[in-house]
């Protein structure tokens, strides 16, 4: 089996169109829908639309925002979102209008020779070559638009499942989980699991334990395993269960009742 493969370039690609249907959606929002509680604990659907404005402005002008220094994505992110909790949602829709472009320009200057491979540590997301930059922001945006506003939003939930975006999004998942839940993994049974997912951006996967003469850390790797339990669901319902949005047993078919299996999957908490 290869390891995780990437496909940056094309999560550029899907990135233009998601930026599109960010801008018409936001457009679209009324008061009442700016102001709704989102999917993101504590954040209204202005916040999250804040946050997505905010990543693109870090990796475009970073001296420019002010992101604290937890060294923590999650409360990283906290940062911006309430020190602009008072914006109108005219102010958001102008910065993620400004930023969105900006930052897009940036990650297609990270997609060719030597920065593409230059491997940097992203705080507590692990250590990734810069062109997987592309992949974590299509991942942000697939998420926040669907499973985020959606959760407030008819016409966001409804966004199609794109496969130029949702399959980068998987890869950027897949190759951070060993990292982003290394501590977690490493209290559960040594058990393969083949992950195999339907739906647009179709694949299979499986986690592996780590040998330990190579390292603890887990590995994923594209592909199946004949001897492994297989455990099935849909790459866009992965993107909520695998970061504990949701529970993996409401969408998941296969190996559930394997005890061991459930002890993986509930380790699993992507960022």
């Amino acid at each position: 089996m290869a390891t995780v493969a990437v496909m940056s370039k094309q999560a550029i690609s899907g990135l233009e169109n998601e930026i599109d249907r960010a801008k018409e959606l936001f457009a679209s929002l009324s008061a009442d829908e700016w102001a709704a509680p989102s999917g993101c604990a504590g954040w209204r659907v202005q916040d999250v639309a804040q946050h997505m404005a905010s990543v693109y402005q870090q990796i475009a002008d970073p001296t420019s925002i002010d992101m604290g220094d937890s060294g923590k994505s999650e409360s990283s992110a906290e940062v911006p979102v309430q020190a602009r909790a008072d914006w109108s949602p005219d102010q958001v829709i102008a910065a993620y209008d400004e930023w969105s472009a900006k930052g897009l320009a940036a990650l297609a200057g990270l997609q060719e020779p030597p920065m593409a491979d230059t491997v940097v540590p992203l705080s507590d997301l692990g250590e990734h070559p810069l062109h997987m930059l592309g992949n974590a922001i299509a991942f942000d945006h697939y998420c926040h638009l669907r499973h985020d506003i959606g959760a407030a939003v008819d016409s966001a939930a409804g966004l199609p499942k794109d496969p130029q975006v949702l399959a980068p999004t998987l890869e950027w998942m897949l190759a951070g989980l060993p990292q982003m839940c290394e501590s977690e993994l490493a209290g559960v049974p040594k058990q393969a699991v083949n992950l195999v997912f339907d739906g647009p951006a179709a694949n299979s996967w499986c986690l592996t334990p780590g040998d330990t003469a190579a390292g603890p850390r887990w590995v994923v790797a594209n592909g199946a395993d004949d001897d492994a339990p297989l455990i099935r669901s849909t790459a866009h319902d992965f993107v909520s269960w695998g970061t504990k949005r949701a529970d993996w047993r409401a969408t998941s078919t296969g190996d559930v009742s394997n005890a061991n299996v459930a002890a993986v999957l509930d380790a699993i908490n992507i960022i």
